[in-house]
């Protein structure tokens, strides 16, 4: 799928591209599955035209899990046949994962394990590195209670379950039709909306620790029931910045993508998947996902 424009979905369309080049350190990747975040659609629009560089046409897509078809030289760490998942962003918007094939750098690149489904494994890493570089950036820990601003989100539930996994007491803004999903995580809910500021103090009547913002006009919440000397990172809103938290972006970390597909593995933490549809109804997706329809991720299937 390609776009030769800006635009909302209905620049996308279905044509043939050439077969990419496999450079050093490279792998290309015969795509088996993709996903859709929030940040494919805006891209799409020209909403990061002032910071990124575009080749049209372009192929959305940053999520990617299937097959390395070849490796380009200097790149023992993998051999064709294995299975792979990556954040593939780069540093130009052009070659996206939303194609048959797609070529990416080595470091972007972990092993799926076996017991980890191309739909998992496809829908994992964008909202999981962003997840983990948000805990980590809060350096979450025991001792802490961490309020989690779209706990249910994409981004949200991994985070929260990651921070638990910490043992951190974790409170989680969600709708109350996304409580229980919270709770079976061991987050204690709290709808968002006018009031927030209150209904935290009263579960956490002396302050938060830390504060995760995923979802963005919430700085003055997050300010209000923030402890003396706490901790916050948006990845929504670089105002953060003027008050002592920090704005985030993800970046691809084939080493962290392997730790998440591990625990992922395991069972130490669970993805939600709202839907799966085939590449021809990425115009779709992009609609569901930007109309906010999915509870969970919506995972674009390539090819088998």
């Amino acid at each position: 799928m390609t776009y030769a424009q800006y635009g909302d979905e209905s620049v996308l369309e279905l044509t043939e591209q050439p077969l990419p080049k496999v450079g050093p350190s490279q792998l290309r990747v015969r795509v088996t599955r993709s996903s859709v975040n929030p940040v494919d659609w805006k891209v799409m629009s020209g909403a990061l035209d002032q910071m990124m560089d575009a080749s049209f046409p372009a192929i959305p897509g940053w999520d990617v899990a299937g097959v390395v078809d070849e490796v380009g030289p200097d790149t023992p760490e993998f051999a064709v046949g294995d299975r792979v998942a990556a954040y593939a962003r780069k540093i130009v918007v052009s070659g996206g994962t939303c194609a048959e094939y797609v070529t990416i750098p080595v470091e972007f690149a972990a092993m799926i394990p076996d017991g980890v489904s191309d739909d998992h494994a496809g829908a994992l890493p964008l909202t999981g590195l962003t997840a983990r570089r948000a805990v980590n950036a809060l350096d979450v820990g025991p001792e802490d209670t961490v309020l989690l601003h779209a706990a249910s989100g994409g981004v949200g539930f991994l985070a929260a379950q990651l921070a638990a996994r910490r043992g951190a007491t974790v409170i989680g803004t969600c709708s109350p039709e996304s409580f229980e999903k919270l709770r079976r995580i061991g987050v204690t809910p709290v709808e968002y909306g006018e009031g927030l500021t209150e209904r935290v103090q009263q579960i956490a009547p002396d302050g938060v620790d830390a504060v995760a913002d995923f979802v963005g006009e919430v700085l003055e919440t997050t300010l209000a029931v923030l402890t003396e000397g706490g901790r916050h990172v948006s990845i929504a809103d670089p105002a953060v910045l003027e008050h002592g938290g920090q704005w985030l972006w993800v970046r691809p970390d084939g080493a962290g993508l392997a730790e998440l597909l591990r625990m992922l593995d395991t069972g130490e933490i669970q993805l939600d998947i709202d839907r799966t549809l085939p590449l021809e109804e990425l115009p779709e997706a992009f609609r569901i996902s930007r109309e906010g329809e999915a509870n969970g991720k919506i995972v674009i299937t390539v090819q088998d």
